[in-house]
């Protein structure tokens, strides 16, 4: 079947009775699994969109530029928008239906009510970009009620966006599996970001320096090397300015004790020329 597009939530409609969409499981897959995006598709979200197929009889990509979690000053009116090429990347991967609504169909103009997203929303990257995460949870939810999914498939370099959208999952028990999915990188280590579009080439080489932090830090046994080894790598580069580097646990996204062992999340966020970036690894500390 064709590529079906969607441009508001009546054509969606229609395009879940035409792919016969229901909720029955087979073999361990679901009906439908859908991948929210931003657009300016690249190989991660293909990988998303091929980890989505795996578990799904059908697979949903939403196109959507959220304006309630672009903050001001922040890059909304240039954030990349490839629409025709973002469909022809769709098709190749084997999407079913793509759901791209104008920000009138989603939002009503005197909108009220929207998702909070708690204490949790306000630290690390909630405190760098207040709001932000309110108004991604709020587009999430109307995309989960509207598209109507058994699964979702997020990536994990937005590991703080993951985390408090499992916690809405839990805390509004809405019944969808949240999956997530490994970050991509390029060759040389940088993570693959719709962003990366921004950077010159001199600024593409100073951003390198937020994956080898990561990989340094990594290498350690306890949170203070891990913390230290990072650092050091950042401190070295002059290239970035860095927003915040944080050792945290992935649930909760609060700092981890020194004594902590277990899994974590080393984050980073730092702006390589105008561009801000961001990046995660996970660790497990304490290990033999």
């Amino acid at each position: 079947m064709d590529l079906i597009v969607a441009g508001d939530r009546t054509e969606l409609a229609e395009a879940r009775r035409t792919l016969r969409v229901g909720r029955e499981v087979s073999d361990g897959r679901v009906g439908l699994a859908l991948v929210p995006t931003m657009g300016a598709l690249h190989e991660g979200h293909r990988s998303l969109v091929r980890l989505a197929r795996e578990r799904a009889d059908r697979v949903a990509v939403s196109i959507f530029v959220n304006p309630l979690q672009f903050g001001p000053g922040e890059d909304y009116s240039r954030y990349p928008r490839t629409f025709d090429a973002d469909l022809e990347v769709c098709a190749a991967e084997g999407v079913d239906v793509v759901f791209a609504p104008a920000a009138e169909d989603l939002y009503l103009p005197d909108r009220q009510v929207g998702v909070t997203a708690g204490t949790m929303g306000t630290i690390v990257e909630g405190a760098s970009r207040p709001g932000h995460f309110d108004g991604m949870l709020t587009v999430v939810l109307k995309l989960f009620n509207l598209v109507r999914p058994d699964a979702a498939v997020f990536g994990r370099k937005d590991a703080q966006q993951l985390a408090l959208i499992r916690r809405m999952v839990l805390d509004l028990d809405l019944p969808i599996e949240i999956v997530g999915a490994p970050t991509v990188r390029e060759a040389d280590g940088l993570a693959l970001s719709s962003r990366n579009r921004y950077l010159s080439a001199e600024e593409r080489r100073s951003a390198l320096a937020l994956s080898r932090a990561l990989f340094a830090g990594a290498e350690q046994p306890t949170p203070a090397e891990v913390r230290r080894a990072a650092r050091a790598v950042l401190d070295a580069e002059p290239g970035v300015a860095l927003d915040y580097l944080v050792l945290v646990d992935p649930a909760t996204f609060t700092e981890v004790p020194d004594d902590h062992a277990g899994e974590a999340v080393l984050a980073v966020a730092a702006k390589a020329g105008t561009t801000r970036l961001i990046d995660n690894v996970v660790l497990t500390l304490g290990r033999p």
